[in-house]
């Protein structure tokens, strides 16, 4: 006899990793194409024979660093095992049965899985014209078993971008009782100063919350650290269902000297925001409606034909994301990576389906 999980779980279509090969050069997964910031590495190497200890179960240390670093009392600061698990802990946390979740589409695409393992109903919003968030499209679909919003921003798939004035305006139409939650993974690329700073507007908004991650800008996916800002009782209830050392050693290592390294940082992200637009400038050149991104990545709306050049740019070694029927997202890798792509992108016309309906 087959032991059966329950049938939300089957149900579950489950994150759809793309397969990392050898030799491929890999613009897929949103990593910068170097590695840890020098200072970070510097530690990490001096910290390998300290791994026969548990970590801090805590993270104190660098919960800490992070409330002074973020202007906010640490006891609203909790880290984890990159943000994503940090989104899974308050789904569990403010989420069951009858709740639901809303947020954008295309955005993250563990947010509707996510809600529903919690037992919750994901409410997806198409994006408005020039692929944003759909702001008061969101506001209309908060019902009263609303529990969670979600507002990726800069936005994942589309790299675009809510201003300051929208999402306060969105806020204040939000009810109270619901949780808004701003993830903010690409926050270190943003270099345009209308997009408004999460943690700034969490200090004075008691339900708002904000999700970052030294996966990205910091180099350090694979070490998998992340953190949020939330009210304080969110806070307590998703320390509540956080798995014993989630954070290894190594982890809140290389972030405590991540955070130390604000000018290496800045110049590593300002330097993926040239070439991230330089590569853009020559997507609209090659006639492809590329919006403008704040992260370090692309969005090419291609709609039918996205698993098609996604397949197409596999063929000839490289390798980028396809959300089918939808687009194509493209990281921002090495000059001589994304001249590669481009190469690529420019010749596919001829091997790539017509849209549908033409």
């Amino acid at each position: 006899m087959t032991v059966p999980s329950r049938p939300t779980v089957s149900a579950q279509p489950g994150f759809r990793p793309t397969v990392v090969e050898a030799g491929l050069v890999q613009l897929a997964n949103n990593e910068v194409p170097d590695g840890p910031l020098p200072t970070a590495a510097r530690a990490l190497a001096a910290a390998t024979t300290g791994v026969n200890r548990y970590p801090d179960p805590t993270a104190a240390g660098l919960v800490d660093r992070l409330a002074d670093h973020l202007g906010v009392p640490a006891g609203r600061v909790v880290v984890g095992d990159g943000s994503v698990s940090l989104c899974q802990q308050l789904l569990q946390a403010l989420c069951g049965p009858g709740d639901e979740v809303v947020s954008g589409a295309p955005s993250f695409e563990l947010y509707p899985v996510l809600s529903r393992a919690a037992g919750a109903e994901p409410r997806p919003v198409a994006l408005a014209p020039g692929h944003t968030l759909d702001l008061d499209a969101m506001a209309t679909a908060v019902t009263p078993a609303t529990r969670v919003v979600f507002v990726c921003n800069p936005n994942n798939p589309t790299g675009t971008t809510v201003d300051r004035a929208d999402l306060e305006r969105f806020l204040a139409t939000v009810p109270d009782r619901v949780l808004v939650v701003l993830d903010e993974a690409y926050r270190d690329f943003v270099d345009d100063p209308e997009v408004p700073d999460g943690a700034v507007l969490a200090r004075s908004r008691g339900n708002v919350a904000v999700l970052r991650t030294f996966s990205k800008g910091y180099g350090l996916a694979g070490l998998r650290v992340g953190y949020g800002v939330f009210p304080t009782p969110v806070a307590d209830a998703v320390r509540r269902l956080a798995l014993p050392y989630a954070v290894n050693t190594l982890a809140q290592t290389a972030a405590l000297a991540s955070l130390d390294a604000g000018d290496e940082l800045r110049d590593r992200c300002r330097r993926i925001g040239r070439e991230r637009d330089r590569v853009r400038a020559a997507l609209v050149g090659a006639g492809f409606a590329v919006p403008p991104s704040q992260a370090n990545f692309l969005w090419l709306p291609v709609g039918d034909r996205a698993e098609a050049l996604a397949a197409h740019c596999r063929r000839h070694g490289v390798l980028v994301r396809a959300v089918p029927g939808a687009g194509v997202r493209v990281s921002v890798g090495t000059p001589a990576e994304n001249d590669a792509f481009l190469r690529l992108v420019r010749a596919a016309e001829g091997v790539l389906p017509e849209p549908a309906g033409s």
